[in-house]
Formats: C-alpha cells, structure tokens, sequence
C-alpha cells in the first residue's frame, strides 16, 4: 500500500479517535470529579462524613474498575444500542469509554484532593465557609495540579481504550491496525499506526506535564498563593479588633 492510500485512511482513523477519546474524557471529568471529591467528604473524618454512603460509593468504584474494558464493552451492548441507536461506530463507543473511565478517574481526583492541607479546610471553616465554600475555594484549587495529572493519565488511558474498541468495530486506530495491519497483512501500515499512537500519547503526556507543573508554580497545591488570600481575607478583621480596642 503506497502513502497516498494511507493518508486518508490515517486521516479518518486519526480524528475518530480523537472524537471518542475527547467526548470521553470530557464525560469522564464530569462524572468523576465529583464522585471523587464525594468519597472524601463523606470519608470519616470528612465534611459530610457518612461510612455507610461511602463504603457504597467507594464498592461500586472498586467494581467498575475491575471490570476488563472488553467484558465491559460487551456488558454494555444494550445499554449503548438504547443510547446511541446503535453498538457500532465512534458514537457508540463513547459509551463504555465514558463508563469505564468515570470510576478510574474519580480515584485518581480522590487521591489529589486527599493531599490538600487540612490546615486550609479549617481555616475557610473558621472564617464561616460552608462545604460547598471549602470545595469551591480550597479543595478544587489547591488539588488543580494533581487533577491536571490525573486527567492526562485519564486521556492516555482511554487512547489505550479506543484501541481496543476498535477491534469490535468502534473506528479509529485500533481498528486500522488490526483490518490492514493483521487482516490483511499491511505491516507497514500498522507499524505506521503504532507510530502515531505513541506520538500522540508523548504529546499529550508533554503537554499535561506542562500545566501541572506550570499550575504548581503559580500557587497551586502546597504553594503560597492560597494561604496569603487567607492571610489577607484576615487582616481586616485584625484591623477592625484593633480599632476598637
């Protein structure tokens, strides 16, 4: 097979795995973001501590991700055909990437956000800030370096997905691999594909890299810039003591 007829079958296989892996990602954050920060607060210990919702919350985690993303596609067969009309293409693939990936990064924003100092929770408490406050202007923040990670991790988690999906007719690389390289014996092709697979995959890894550490720099967590905001919510009431005595 000459270049020419690559180029548009790379182009095509290239873009649907970005569609899958981008609306998967995006659903993937959605969804896990608040289930993670979910089973801190009702952890014990936590601002809604409840071990019953916790223990529930943290088994179903624990069961969806020990599910193989194959059985996992297949347990969902009609589940996606009542989503997407259908259990082929890219659309239909979104599916299980999305489900699959929900509960992966929900323990990975767990981890962050457990790394926050609880110094800064009880000093937004001490200042009157509900959960909602705490969540909002100490948890999120702070954790930002760290979730930026776990959602790189995420993306490159899910490009191995959609590879996979590709085998049972999703689209995408994997799927140009396995029909031109392994069907048809077009070892180049598949080598080629391969390639492209790991470029993109050390891009993305870069450039998440990249805003971890450029956020980290600018005061994310364990950095200054936080806790100076807190210093300086705090000076005025200082002030207005001081006054007044």
């Amino acid at each position: 097979m000459t270049w020419s007829e690559m180029q548009p079958l790379l182009s095509q296989a290239c873009g649907d795995t970005l569609y899958m892996v981008g609306w998967s990602t995006l659903i993937a954050v959605v969804g896990g973001l608040p289930l993670g920060i979910l089973l801190v607060l009702t952890d014990r210990g936590g601002l809604l501590q409840n071990v019953v919702a916790n223990k529930v919350i943290g088994q179903i985690v624990n069961v969806a991700r020990s599910m193989p993303f194959i059985i996992l596609m297949v347990a969902l067969m009609s589940f996606t055909r009542w989503v997407t009309g259908t259990t082929i293409g890219r659309e239909a693939a979104i599916v299980p990437l999305a489900i699959g990936a929900i509960p992966f990064f929900a323990r990975l924003v767990e981890t962050a956000v457990r790394e926050v100092d609880g110094g800064l929770v009880e000093a937004v408490q001490a200042m009157g800030g509900n959960t909602w406050t705490v969540v909002r202007k100490v948890l999120i923040p702070e954790a930002l370096p760290s979730l930026i990670s776990s959602t790189t991790t995420t993306i490159v988690a899910l490009i191995g997905y959609s590879a996979m999906a590709g085998t049972v007719g999703a689209g995408g690389l994997g799927d140009l691999a396995v029909r031109y390289g392994y069907q048809r014996f077009e070892t180049d092709l598949m080598w080629i594909t391969v390639a492209i697979l790991a470029v993109v995959i050390s891009l993305i890894q870069f450039a998440g890299d990249y805003a971890a550490r450029a956020l980290h720099r600018r005061g994310g967590r364990s950095g200054p810039a936080p806790r100076l905001r807190l210093l300086k919510a705090e000076e005025p009431a200082a002030a207005d003591i001081g006054k007044a005595v």
